[in-house]
């Protein structure tokens, strides 16, 4: 009888192990996807293309790519910072380190690792899914691959685009923007049927201060999605191959309301546009 339990838990075990394995292989393949649709010899920026936008986009652009610049859409970056498992009252910030390839409008991967001890979270989010093990065997999330998810991810990965990957945002025919006031603007991604607007607060400089949107989001207590306030602060501008691009951001849920919890506190190690 202990021969077959032993028997049993080792093939549990090692199934665990080979889904870990086939969660990574995942990840490598579809960041390699997404950086293959950077543009092989894309144009450079220039003034002029953005001549025509609300005056607070104008100074966004013309801060953050500098003239001539090759207009890269992919980006690949090193963080590490804070991740809050928990709530306002009760954080319960861990420390991680991610890796993200950032491809709007076509996706986002980002793999993660944190915490310590048997307690270690790894995993990695996308537009197609969200898996997260503790230990790397005990899987703790899994879930993706539906309507609600994809239109959460969109959110997250048209708002980064904005201030990591600007040139994905210049105007064309899938966004627009718009005015809200003379340090405001709006911008707007339409993707396969999902639409998201993104506020963008900008200094008089063009330097990029805020972003914020509704997100399709079930982070409330009764786990339910709805349109909800999420946002950031962004700091530590950095000169990136032409992009002055922020390498500090703190941002979570309930923006810029009594209930905002920054969940998410990182600093970027390297950002690149792999050719």
């Amino acid at each position: 009888m202990a021969l077959w339990i032993f028997a049993i838990l080792a093939i549990g075990l090692f199934g665990l192990f080979a889904r870990r394995r086939l969660d990574r292989r995942a990840d490598r393949a579809e960041m390699a996807r997404l950086s293959a649709s950077q543009p092989v010899d894309p144009p450079r920026f220039s003034a002029d293309m953005v001549a025509d936008l609300p005056e607070p986009a104008r100074r966004f652009f013309t801060f953050a790519i500098a003239e001539g610049t090759p207009l890269y859409t992919v980006a690949r970056l090193e963080m590490h910072g804070q991740f809050g498992m928990g709530d306002k009252s009760a954080p319960g910030y861990m420390p991680m380190r991610a890796t993200q390839v950032l491809a709007a409008p076509h996706g986002f991967v980002w793999t993660m690792s944190g915490g310590s001890g048997g307690m270690r979270l790894s995993g990695s989010d996308s537009d197609k899914w969200t898996r997260f093990w503790v230990a790397g065997l005990a899987p703790v999330a899994r879930f993706g691959g539906n309507p609600d998810h994809k239109r959460s991810a969109f959110g997250r990965y048209v708002a980064e685009a904005v201030f990591w990957t600007p040139a994905a945002v210049l105007p064309g025919p899938n966004v627009t923007w718009e005015p809200v006031s003379r340090n405001i603007a709006r911008m707007t991604m339409r993707r396969d049927g999902l639409e998201q607007a993104v506020d963008l607060t900008v200094a008089e400089s063009g330097r990029p201060e805020q972003v914020c949107f509704r997100r399709w989001s079930n982070a409330n207590p009764q786990k339910r999605y709805r349109l909800q306030p999420f946002g950031g602060y962004l700091s530590k501008f950095r000169n990136v191959d032409g992009f002055r691009l922020p390498t500090h951001v703190e941002a979570g849920n309930n923006f810029e309301t009594e209930d905002y919890f920054p969940f998410f506190l990182v600093d970027v190690t390297e950002i690149r546009f792999p050719k």
